[in-house]
């Protein structure tokens, strides 16, 4: 009798298993297959854009700085999760003391696993150290395109520059064949790692200072936005979810990256913007982020509960928005 059962209980799994569209089952769905084999591509996964065409999703890793990075172990990463990484950002200036062949190396084994490679926020000690002076910033600019970086961050949560000025950077940043991505947040000081009680004592901004500068920014042409961190969910005694909620419901959402290196911070991201919030972590957590945003694991608030809708994709490749209730395509 049990055997029976057993055997019956079989066959019902297999044809509700064929009943299930191949797209809603498969690790990678038709339209968003890797290139490499998955054996396991049969158990249920949320479905992500493919890394060529990902718009929203995206994940930058941290590269050198709190570990040294190498070319050996930044290829084996990627490698192994190279799909589920889109950029790789240096931090404090860290390549400023690499030699050269060193640097195009670590730069060249990102680029040849699709991956863009990010200066940091290093343009901070470039503009202090030279007083803003223009023939500096420009040699600085020119450097890193030549060593093949692709995207220049451009943040100052250490100085005073005017709005205008800033604005000016961005279009002269992107005359020299680099992607602007300005780091703006509320709190002044940030970017050092600052204690609580120091970042408390400088004070924060309004939301809306922030928000104003990011529109001015990407009217400048800043192809993208990363928010400080730091006086929102880092450093702080409790997290201002207001300013990502005023945030979040301002600005496009791909064109705006979160910093959250920290996994309760970037597990609230995905509670809150879904498995399509793009995302800076260490690249110690790219694993972890990587089964967040598919689906397959999570903590108690998380697991089994982040799901994507496939056709979200065409739709909003389409620029489409449903109109008196009818789809804006057919899918």
């Amino acid at each position: 009798m049990l055997a029976r059962n057993t055997l019956a209980h079989t066959v019902r799994l297999q044809q509700l298993s064929r009943s299930i569209p191949t797209a809603a089952r498969a690790l990678h769905s038709t339209a968003r297959l890797s290139d490499s084999t998955h054996p396991f591509s049969f158990l249920p996964a949320n479905s992500l854009e493919p890394k060529s065409q990902r718009k929203k999703g995206l994940t930058e890793i941290r590269g050198p700085y709190y570990a040294p990075v190498t070319k050996t172990y930044l290829d084996e990463l990627l490698k192994d999760w190279g799909e589920y990484v889109d950029g790789v950002k240096f931090a404090g200036g860290a390549f400023s003391l690499m030699p050269e062949d060193r640097l195009k190396a670590l730069i060249e084994v990102a680029h040849k696993h699709g991956c863009y490679v990010s200066t940091g926020g290093y343009i901070e000690r470039v503009l202090s150290a030279s007083g803003g002076n223009k023939s500096v910033v420009s040699k600085y600019l020119t450097t890193c395109k030549n060593m093949g970086f692709d995207v220049l961050e451009i943040s100052s949560g250490f100085l005073s520059i005017p709005t205008d000025d800033w604005a000016s950077l961005i279009e002269f940043t992107a005359a020299h064949g680099l992607k602007p991505k300005p780091e703006v947040g509320i709190q002044w000081g940030a970017g050092g790692d600052a204690s609580v009680e120091e970042l408390e004592s400088a004070g924060t901004r309004d939301p809306k200072w922030l928000i104003d500068r990011a529109k001015t920014f990407l009217d400048a042409g800043a192809y993208m936005i990363m928010i400080e961190s730091e006086g929102i969910t880092e450093n702080v005694k409790n997290w201002r979810t207001d300013v990502i909620s005023a945030v979040t419901s301002a600005l496009p959402a791909d064109k705006i990256m979160f910093e959250a290196a920290d996994p309760d911070v970037f597990a609230y991201h995905i509670q809150n913007q879904g498995a399509r919030a793009n995302l800076f972590v260490d690249h110690s957590q790219v694993v972890q982020l990587a089964c967040l945003r598919r689906g397959i694991w999570g903590t108690g608030s998380t697991f089994a509960r982040v799901v994507t809708f496939e056709g979200a994709g065409e739709h909003f490749r389409k620029g489409g928005r449903a109109a008196h209730n009818e789809p804006s395509e057919s899918y």
